[in-house]
């Protein structure tokens, strides 16, 4: 058997898709039972975060393995096959190994060096350990994953360089000043409980906000993490708790919002922002993207004139524009999708009303979404739309909202980007910026560490792999010896025990040094790159009953069970 990793993640693949191809935590269970009853996998385990998805596995054979997991990703993604495809990337056997533990040592984050991603790794195993999925391969795999990674970050100084994605997220909203300059004295409301909300709100805490609210769907979540900022020794915020029908009013209160749920869609439209900001304000919040000068909202369109004529646009659409032109309020990867499904992923947004919309009739659907799909294919996907940059030396307001979205698929809506008094920072915006982010020069280090570990790991599954051929072969010897011991008893009925005990260590000492150089040997043979073969050999050497060694591996694969911890 071998480890696979088939996967997706912020480096291969846009936000877009990776938006809409984001697990549940039921669909990852499932995902995984469905990898282990598949025939190539013994063992499966998710790796889930907001910038990645992978599925690891123990297959017996390599293309057979690569096409099954493909398909079950696409399958419980909800993302056709053909479509993920171009996306996706595989690691086999030590390329795996080497994967995952640079993954652990936070080289592979959007924010190089955040040491959030090891809470992830260890849920990930406990998930799998939970479902029965994970046996001596993974557990093994994972683990050492998490020593590599606290390693990393004991040994050599990479946490200098990158942050959490939280804080790398309020550094953003803070236009690279201080943090707690920025956060001092504003009011923060906090979407969500789970570990990066609770994360967000202890570092909003730390960095002097005056008030953290917290909203969750299960209000006993969010009642006990207000407790635990409130209670907290080293911070005096006051925190309180909210049903998530309150929402609406503390958005109007909040300064600065965070949100990470597990939610499938939005959590705040471009409308409840624009009306939050309307209320604080007293003024409309601005489409800074309407070159009308009407003042429009976040819905509202570019005229057709604008389309396909904006800087770094990749839109073409002059043969159907019309009077039916799209503006870009979110982003997606449109190839092969109706009407309907375009406009519930905020995509695009029409120029007129839904009725203008609904007269515009089913053929000139088919011509946009034809037109946008040809786009697709051509530059691989359409951006967002930002608001514009602001002109040289006319800076832009100091915002009334700061919104920070770290969820996948994301909470907030895109197009509140564009609105006037809002800055949002969401999972693309901060892909954007750490692009740019200088590599410390631990970094090296961290790889040469990452490098010798698997090199280790490697040595050490090999080494694993022919144990139980030499224990079996030290059985038969045994048995051997003991059946021997036993004929010359009844040969010799008149030796002493004194007498027998000699001639028996005599006999397991012949044994035990005929044994133990081809078994030392094997070992540190089998260890090497290329060294599987040798528990082959040994087999065929002595001609061991390939049932005995079988049972040899189950059951030190039962006594890793009942001795690994809870």
């Amino acid at each position: 058997m071998s480890l696979l990793v088939v996967g997706l993640s912020h480096r291969s693949a846009p936000v877009s898709v990776l938006e809409r191809a984001a697990l549940s935590v039921d669909a990852q269970a499932k995902l995984v039972q469905d990898t282990v009853a598949a025939e190539p996998a013994t063992e499966a385990a998710v790796l889930a975060t907001c910038n990645r998805i992978e599925l690891y596995a123990d297959v017996d054979k390599f293309h057979a393995g690569v096409a099954e997991l493909s398909t079950l990703l696409a399958q419980h993604s909800g993302v056709g096959l053909e479509e993920l495809t171009p996306y996706l990337y595989v690691h086999y056997e030590d390329r795996a190994v080497h994967h995952l533990f640079s993954v652990a040592c936070g080289l592979d984050s959007m924010v190089v060096g955040e040491g959030q991603i090891l809470g992830q790794i260890k849920d990930s195993l406990a998930r799998a350990q939970e479902l029965h999925t994970a046996g001596k391969l993974l557990n093994d795999l994972f683990q050492q994953a998490l020593r590599v990674g606290k390693r990393a970050h004991s040994e050599t100084g990479i946490d200098r360089a990158g942050q959490s994605l939280v804080t790398f997220g309020l550094e953003q909203l803070a236009a690279g000043g201080d943090v707690q300059g920025w956060a001092a004295g504003r009011r923060a409301l906090v979407i969500g409980a789970g570990s990066m909300s609770s994360l967000a709100a202890a570092t909003l805490a730390r960095a002097g906000v005056a008030e953290v609210v917290v909203a969750n769907r299960t209000f006993e979540r969010a009642e006990r993490l207000a407790r635990i900022l409130t209670e907290g020794d080293d911070t005096d915020v006051a925190a309180r708790a909210v049903p998530m029908d309150a929402v609406p009013g503390e958005l109007t209160r909040a300064d600065v919002v965070v949100s990470c749920t597990g939610a499938t869609g939005l959590v705040l439209t471009a409308e409840a922002v624009a009306q939050a900001v309307e209320d604080r304000t007293g003024r409309p919040a601005e489409d800074e993207g309407d070159d009308t000068g009407t003042g429009g909202t976040a819905v509202a369109a570019l005229p057709p004139t604008s389309l396909g004529a904006e800087e770094n646009c990749p839109l073409d659409l002059a043969a159907v524009q019309g009077s039916t032109g799209f503006s870009v309020a979110g982003e997606a990867a449109v190839a092969g999708m109706d009407a309907a499904t375009l406009e519930q992923h905020a995509a695009w947004v029409d120029n007129g009303t839904l009725d203008r919309r609904a007269r515009r009739g089913p053929e000139a659907d088919a011509e946009l979404i034809t037109a946008l799909a040809a786009t697709v294919a051509t530059v691989g996907r359409i951006p967002e739309r930002r608001r514009p940059e602001p002109v040289a030396g006319i800076p832009r307001p100091t915002p009334a909202l700061f919104l920070l979205d770290l969820a996948m698929p994301r909470d907030i809506d895109a197009a509140a980007h564009r609105l006037a008094g809002v800055r949002l920072v969401d999972i693309e915006s901060l892909a954007e910026a750490s692009a740019d982010a200088p590599m410390a020069a631990d970094v090296d280090q961290v790889r040469r560490i990452v490098s010798d570990e698997v090199a280790a790991f490697g040595a050490a599954q090999r080494a694993a792999h022919i144990t139980p051929t030499v224990v079996a072969l030290r059985t038969m010897a045994a048995d051997v010896v003991a059946g021997e011991i036993a004929r010359l008893d009844g040969r010799l009925p008149d030796l002493d025990e004194r007498q027998r005990g000699e001639i028996r260590q005599a006999v397991h000492r012949v044994v035990d040094k005929l044994l133990h150089a081809p078994t030392v040997r094997v070992k540190q043979l089998a260890a090497e790159p290329g060294g599987a073969g040798y528990a082959d050999a040994l087999r065929t050497l002595f001609d061991l009953d390939p049932e005995t060694v079988a049972a040899v591996s189950r059951a030190g694969d039962s006594t890793d069970k009942k001795d690994r911890p809870a």
